[in-house]
């Protein structure tokens, strides 16, 4: 537990001096690594008012958390880093990334937002949840007073969210996914950070995809799009099954390739 601005931010590190960052995205927290880290090793810090880090009274939007984020990367001391994000984390990772291009040797990600949608792209499963969500009063019902972010998921994440307040980030992260050109402030983050990873054809970046299960963001439409977009980028394509929260359903899987992607580069060297 560190001090970060005006609260506190927690983090899990496996091994010493190895400048790997795993993100993790809503509604979960760096306990979503524990099975992935061991293999490289790194640091997973939970973003502010998420996990074990401390609720300042923020409104959680995306600028608060990438600039919480921002301050644990120069209070934790990190320079040069390979990131890692699922979800919300790998927005955060390719934002931070766009923003300090000279601290980067590498990305790898896995169900994450690469670009702003329309509706028509959000999959199917999922839109009518998150019109629910963004519609003021109904999100407020169905995550602060009902929490079903959390549904299915293992308690230790249930632990960080007693109260309708605490959940405040859970409501906020769905109601900043970039659809239909709204939020703007986000959609304009977004479309910033996709320019650079149209660009960075130095910095090796990979995306891990699963056969589908339930509620998957990378779509076939969605992979193709990272295909023709990203550059410098690497698919790998594993055999196993696995829904949206791939580190937590597939996470020896999702290890050895991020393990082979990172030895295969050099990126600990």
């Amino acid at each position: 537990m560190i001090q970060v601005l005006d609260s506190t931010m927690f983090h899990r590190e496996v091994g010493v001096g190895v400048p790997v960052v795993y993100l993790h995205g809503n509604p979960t927290s760096s306990y979503l690594w524990r099975n992935v880290m061991p293999a490289v090793g790194g640091l997973a810090p939970d973003l502010i008012g998420m996990g074990d880090s401390g609720k300042p009274d923020v409104g959680y939007t995306f600028d608060d958390h990438a600039r919480y984020l921002d301050a644990w990367f120069d209070a934790v001391g990190l320079t040069e880093v390979v990131l890692v994000g699922h979800d919300w984390g790998g927005a955060l990772a390719f934002d931070w990334a766009a923003r300090h291009p000279g601290r980067v040797k590498g990305i790898a990600f896995t169900e994450t937002i690469v670009k702003p949608m329309s509706w028509q792209e959000f999959p199917e499963g999922g839109r009518g949840l998150f019109e629910q969500i963004k519609t003021p009063g109904a999100g407020e019902a169905l995550i602060l007073d009902g929490n079903a972010m959390m549904a299915g998921l293992d308690a230790e994440y249930l632990r960080a969210y007693p109260t309708r307040e605490s959940r405040l980030p859970l409501l906020q992260w769905p109601r900043s996914m970039p659809l239909g050109g709204e939020p703007a402030d986000v959609v304009a983050r977004v479309e910033r950070y996709g320019k650079w990873l149209a660009d960075s054809h130095d910095v090796p970046k990979l995306l891990v995809v699963f056969r589908p299960g339930h509620d998957t963001m990378m779509t076939p439409e969605m992979i193709d799009w990272c295909a023709g977009n990203i550059a410098a980028l690497e698919i790998e394509h594993r055999d196993e099954t696995a829904g949206h929260h791939t580190p937590e359903e597939q996470p020896e899987a999702l290890a050895a390739a991020l393990k082979s992607w990172v030895d295969r580069h050099g990126l600990l060297g």
